[in-house]
């Protein structure tokens, strides 16, 4: 009598293609150097040094095309470049000072000076007899206060000029904008000031000299 046949071995199941996926590590961990940092990269210059963990540093011998802005490694590429730093106003104070200056400070000397004018001029001429023509002889015995207004006017010219000339650079640079407008129109404004001063008081002066004031 025939045995039966022994059943078949069962096969194993058809192998499922694995899929590759990336290492999330170097088998045999980072490569570190003898003393423990990063290994230097072939071709890196002496002394290379990795960059600080969350900075992008750009690969040894890398070079950006002509025209692209280079953006050094480092916390503060992180954040864009730093803010320009605030400007002062001095400049635009120191315009206004000097405006201040040339206007009024020239114009109150020249006030002085021209009512003094006025009232030795006006006492020379009551003194002497009247011609047609004006005699500036009149002028010797407040000579003094003619130099005075002089020096006056010359000082003032140079400081309104000059504060005219920073004014508009302390607009322009920012540098004290409201003070440096201020002292342009102070300063323009400083000519005719003090010759509407000069004129009144000189009047004032030669009215109490020769006494028609009463």
């Amino acid at each position: 009598m025939s045995q039966p046949d022994a059943s078949p071995a069962p096969q194993d199941p058809p192998a499922v293609p694995a899929v590759w996926a990336p290492p999330s590590a170097a088998p045999f961990g980072t490569p570190t150097s003898a003393a423990g940092a990063p290994a230097q990269p072939p071709g890196a210059p002496q002394g290379w040094s990795a960059p600080p963990a969350g900075v992008y540093a750009p690969p040894p011998g890398y070079a950006p095309a002509a025209g692209y802005p280079v953006a050094s490694a480092g916390p503060g590429a992180l954040y864009g470049p730093p803010a320009p730093a605030k400007r002062g106003g001095v400049l635009g104070f120191t315009a206004l000072a000097l405006a201040l200056v040339a206007t009024v400070g020239a114009s109150l000397v020249a006030a002085i000076a021209s009512f003094n004018i006025g009232l030795g001029a006006g006492r020379e001429v009551v003194s002497r007899p009247f011609t047609g023509d004006f005699d500036w002889g009149v002028l010797t015995p407040v000579r003094d206060w003619v130099l005075l207004g002089e020096v006056s006017f010359w000082v003032g010219t140079a400081l309104g000029v000059w504060a005219l000339i920073q004014g508009i650079v302390a607009i322009v640079t920012s540098r004290g904008r409201g003070a440096g407008i201020a002292a342009v129109v102070i300063a323009a404004l400083g000519p005719i000031a003090f010759g509407a001063v000069v004129q009144g008081f000189l009047t004032a002066g030669l009215a109490a000299g020769t006494g028609i004031g009463g």
